[in-house]
């Protein structure tokens, strides 16, 4: 008889509360500091609190990566339902949570953290293929290093339709902003080598360049890995979420299609309407 496997995540993965009952996923929250207070992402904080927060007071949040202190809590809590533990995190490029939850875990046996890689569901799928492998009674170190494997074809891309959060948050200048913004530039963020970084640059209003976004990313099937495909938003109004998941079905390339909203960290990053289509593709990302 297999040990028993516990899947975890920090809170960036984005993953619906369906899923995380589902699957019994355990999620640790990340940190948010809004006017010197702190909330845990997810628990007390959400994100239209935070859009709330930035209309009324022009102030940005705060993230913070989870300590070592919290991730062998963490841990330790985990081992207390099963024997091995796969503990996914955002990817170390963007944060410290890795290497404090690796640290962590140097205490405790039969407990793999995974450097993502990625961000948003883009943690998701990987924790989602963990959860099944978990399922057909695999090992830990074997779901670890299969999802380890992962992390290079992870197709992670969001589209942005205002820059105020980025250039508020010192990553977009001020030149660029209002010169996107004049010319109706919707940048499309992808993540690459655990970094995010600016792809294309679609042209026009956010709602009618979205399809064309989806259409362009999934290409023609050939090199799409068809179990699951998340449509994750940042706030985005329904009826545009509706049509971009219209159009993921459209295409048919899907036998899952998720909805999921963006946590506070992707929302403090790039504010509301933000919407991006993810996926694992057959072959690693060049």
């Amino acid at each position: 008889m297999s040990k028993k496997v516990i899947i975890a995540s920090d809170s960036t993965c984005d993953l619906s509360p369906e899923l995380i009952e589902h699957y019994g996923i355990r999620i640790i929250p990340l940190g948010v500091t809004l006017s010197d207070k702190s909330y845990k992402d997810g628990v007390d904080m959400d994100p239209d609190t935070i859009y709330r927060h930035y209309e009324e007071t022009g102030e940005l949040p705060k993230t913070a990566a989870i300590n070592i202190d919290e991730a062998m809590a963490f841990i330790a809590s985990l081992k207390e339902e099963g024997e091995g533990v796969v503990f996914f995190t955002i990817s170390s490029d963007m944060s410290s949570t890795f290497q404090n939850a690796r640290l962590a875990a140097g205490g405790f046996e039969d407990v793999h953290v995974v450097d993502s890689r990625n961000l948003s569901t883009g943690i998701g799928l990987q924790v989602l293929r963990a959860a099944r492998l978990a399922e057909e009674g695999k090992s830990a170190a074997e779901i670890a290093t299969e999802c380890e494997a992962l992390c290079d074809r992870v197709d992670a891309s969001f589209v942005v339709d205002d820059l105020e959060f980025l250039h508020k948050g010192g990553r977009c200048s001020a030149l660029a902003a209002f010169g996107a913004n004049l010319l109706q530039l919707k940048p499309c963020i992808v993540v690459k080598g655990g970094k995010m970084g600016v792809d294309k640059k679609y042209r026009g209003k956010y709602g009618m360049i979205l399809p064309k976004y989806i259409a362009e990313r999934l290409g023609d099937g050939s090199d799409v890995e068809g179990d699951t495909v998340f449509v994750t938003h940042a706030g985005c109004d329904e009826a545009i979420v509706n049509a971009c998941v219209e159009k993921v079905k459209s295409l048919g390339y899907f036998k899952e299609i998720h909805v999921t909203r963006a946590g506070c960290t992707i929302s403090s990053h790039c504010g509301r309407n933000t919407l991006g289509v993810l996926f694992i593709r057959k072959n690693p990302i060049i």
